[in-house]
């Protein structure tokens, strides 16, 4: 009997000790720099698993740098890490626990920027920018790589031959203890002033995309200015929501057109072309069948990129329906089939097959993305959404990775009529170049998720929009009238242009829109009469007279805009004309939609340092947009004003640097 009551005791006692071991604890504190005080945001915290293991991330930093983690109370030791500092352990002594970070600095050298025009073979050309290593130590950002970043977008880079605005390749030397930066971007040279008598028509492909703001909203909260080639100035105008007329009759798409003076070259036109997709209520959009396809290869395994990838995906598990379907499929050295097909309203296992996920390993893409659409073929719904949810940082190492490869596998695989989604994550190795080249040729849209509350806008507040298509291959094309314009540009919408022919080539791929989607286009616009360096001139011709501009009618149209649109299971194109007349108000007296897009796309041209900023100033994109924030029930608007305060100091700051380095020089 006594061993019996003996048993019991150290059996109550055990359990009552594994409570207390296994009963976790909160820890909140600050992170912060040794040297400047300044907060660490992005600092990542991690806890001891086992000897012989990895250890387990815990949280990371807010934008404040503080943090608040539950760990277990056996813990004894928390690590903390931020990229250009020395990792730290801190032995648990409290709940409250605030730490200083010091930066690598003795290692730092020079940091090289170079501008490139094109390699051939070993031979490069070039110019180059020097970024001292006390530069580096001084500047208060997060980290180095966004120094340079913001010096390669602060920088006007002219190459061998003088094509101004040509940005290449980072190069950091002397930096062998900070992780480099290894995020690629397509290099694309800005649309310029064509002349209105020689090139008439102006032709381009839709782009509903979004993902170039939220990724520069990254870079200017982290303390750095973007690149210059990760600014798409149509992305970053598309991210806001305008107040456009909802189409009449059969058609799904709305155009709408306004007209005032840019408010960078008040001398010359802005033109804004406004697309309004068709709003449906969710009970009313077709049933979905959904292919989570997720990265989980080990350049996932960090805060920001696979926990923030789950916790997005449960957000829009949230928003299923027992008509819809998912399936999910993970892919890292290959790739696997982790949930079947299963009906939208079994919401906990859907999740739970989210919690089981974990990164490691190489990243097979093109393996993930063939077994992902045969299972959205397998479980095909005729009239239905049929659509694969790509989620990744976009670092495809094995099988076909390279972008033309990437093309053209999702080139073949958008015959089968399932539409792609694709979701970027992550900072430091981002592949922005690979995800917008998968997102444009699969009858797709790309998103850049950097938080929790993007997730949130992008698959609950725009649900409709981000997967649903309403139109797709969506084509414009603008014909301007010479007798009212002597010359014009498209901002923006570079890596989207098509030929004239094109137009009517319904063979020819171009962009979709999704259920409430708006798509907004801005044409700056050179009057005839109005003098201009940038409408260029030619010598008079020797063996034919000059063209003059026929005016029927004593046309009062400016220019006409022509869309072309498939129905979504379609193959023919449906044509709709919109002719514009040369109405133009002042531009205080134009609509919020007016006057913010023309911010934003002010502001781009800053973040750019465009050869057509011409009198763009941070302080006028402030203004104008704080007078256009309008109804803002999701503070998105507002938080563009803020965006653009930072980048206002970020500039000046950089500006200063390298004004003090030149006095050094003469020195």
């Amino acid at each position: 009997m006594k061993r019996l009551i003996l048993s019991v005791c150290m059996l109550l006692i055990l359990a009552a000790f594994k409570a207390v071991e296994y009963n976790p604890i909160t820890i909140t504190g600050i992170v912060t720099d040794q040297s400047s005080g300044a907060p660490l945001p992005n600092a990542g915290i991690y806890v001891p698993v086992a000897p012989d293991k990895p250890m387990k991330n815990a949280g990371v930093t807010g934008q404040n740098g503080k943090y608040k983690i539950t760990v277990p109370s056996g813990t004894k030791e928390l690590t903390f890490t931020a990229i250009g500092y020395h990792t730290k352990k801190v032995k648990i002594t409290g709940r409250v626990i605030d730490v200083v970070l010091t930066a690598v600095q003795n290692e730092l050298d020079d940091v090289v920027i170079r501008g490139y025009q094109k390699r051939v073979k070993e031979k490069t050309t070039g110019s180059s920018y020097i970024v001292t290593g006390k530069e580096v130590r001084d500047v208060p950002v997060a980290n180095v790589e966004q120094l340079v970043q913001g010096k390669v977008a602060g920088l006007n880079i002219q190459n061998n031959t003088g094509a101004p605005g040509q940005r290449g390749s980072i190069s950091i030397r002397g930096l062998s203890s900070v992780s480099q930066n290894d995020e690629s971007y397509t290099a694309k040279i800005e649309n310029g002033f064509k002349n209105a008598l020689n090139h008439p028509l102006s032709t381009f492909s839709v782009d509903v995309d979004a993902a170039s703001y939220s990724n520069l909203r990254r870079f200017i909260n982290n303390g750095g200015l973007p690149p210059a080639d990760a600014v798409r100035i149509e992305e970053m105008i598309n991210y806001f929501d305008y107040d456009y007329a909802q189409p009449e009759g059969d058609d799904p798409v709305n155009i709408s057109t306004e007209i005032s003076s840019a408010p960078w070259n008040t001398s010359h036109k802005l033109v804004k072309i406004g697309l309004q997709g068709k709003k449906i209520t969710t009970d009313r959009l077709p049933a979905s069948n959904l292919v989570f396809l997720i990265d989980v290869s080990g350049s996932m395994n960090h805060p920001n990129k696979l926990p923030l990838l789950v916790s997005s995906f449960k957000l829009l598990t949230e928003q299923l329906r027992s008509s819809d379907k998912v399936a999910i499929v993970v892919y890292a050295g290959q790739a696997g089939m982790v949930l079947p097909s299963t009906p939208g309203d079994q919401k906990i296992k859907i999740k739970e097959a989210l919690n089981q996920l974990s990164a490691g390993g190489s990243t097979a893409g093109g393996q993930g993305i063939e077994l992902a659409y045969k299972i959205a073929s397998d479980n095909f719904i005729k009239n239905g959404n049929n659509r694969v949810i790509l989620a990744t940082d976009g670092d495809f190492n094995v099988g076909p990775n390279s972008d033309d490869a990437m093309q053209k596998l999702i080139e073949n695989k958008r015959k089968s009529g399932i539409f792609l989604t694709v979701l970027g994550y992550g900072m430091g190795n981002i592949k922005d170049s690979k995800m917008e080249i998968l997102a444009d040729k699969g009858n797709g849209n790309y998103a850049y998720i950097d938080n929790i509350s993007e997730a949130r806008k992008v698959l609950i507040s725009e649900f409709g929009g981000t997967l649903f298509t309403i139109a797709k291959d969506v084509k414009l094309q603008v014909e301007f009238n010479p007798a009212k314009v002597q010359a014009y540009r498209l901002v923006g919408y570079e890596n989207r242009m098509l030929k004239a022919r094109d137009f009517n080539d319904d063979l020819k791929d171009a962009g979709e829109m999704g259920a409430g989607h708006t798509v907004t286009a801005l044409y700056e616009v050179i009057p005839v009469g109005v003098k201009s360096s940038f409408s260029g001139s030619v010598d008079d011709l020797k063996y034919q007279s000059e063209k003059k501009p026929v005016v029927r009618n004593n046309s009062r149209e400016l220019l006409t805009v022509k869309m072309r649109y498939k129905k979504p299971d379609g193959n023919v194109s449906k044509l709709i004309v919109h002719p514009v007349t040369d109405h133009m108000q002042p531009f205080g007296r134009t609509s919020e939609n007016f006057r913010f897009s023309a911010a934003v796309a002010e502001f781009g041209m800053l973040l750019r340092q465009s050869d057509f900023k011409q009198n763009a100033s941070f302080d006028h994109v402030i203004s104008s947009a704080q007078n256009a924030i309008g109804k803002d029930n999701e503070g998105y608007r507002a938080e563009f004003v803020k965006l653009a305060k930072s980048a206002k100091l970020l500039a000046r700051e950089l500006l200063t640097i390298e004004q003090t380095n030149k006095i050094d020089e003469k020195n």
